[in-house]
């Protein structure tokens, strides 16, 4: 078993950079990952990126920094 099998992370900023290594990692660890961005051609990417090393990944477009937004992300994780 891997650390983070049965956790689910939000990765905010996954569509690039720190953000998508980081939700790469978390799923090589075990993790199903909510990427969170504005960017959605980055965030698909990064979601095809998390499904190469056979992991589970799902993008929220969207703006963390309002509630509204910051309410989606951790609804969907909560699914």
């Amino acid at each position: 078993m891997t650390r983070l099998q049965d956790k689910v992370a939000i990765v905010t900023g996954g569509s690039s950079g720190f953000g998508r290594a980081t939700a790469v990692r978390f799923a090589t660890e075990g993790a199903r990952v909510v990427v969170a961005d504005l960017d959605e051609e980055g965030g698909d990417a990064t979601v095809g990126l998390v499904a190469e090393v056979g992991g589970e990944a799902e993008l929220v477009v969207g703006d963390i920094s309002t509630a509204a937004g910051a309410e989606r992300v951790v609804g969907r994780a909560l699914d």
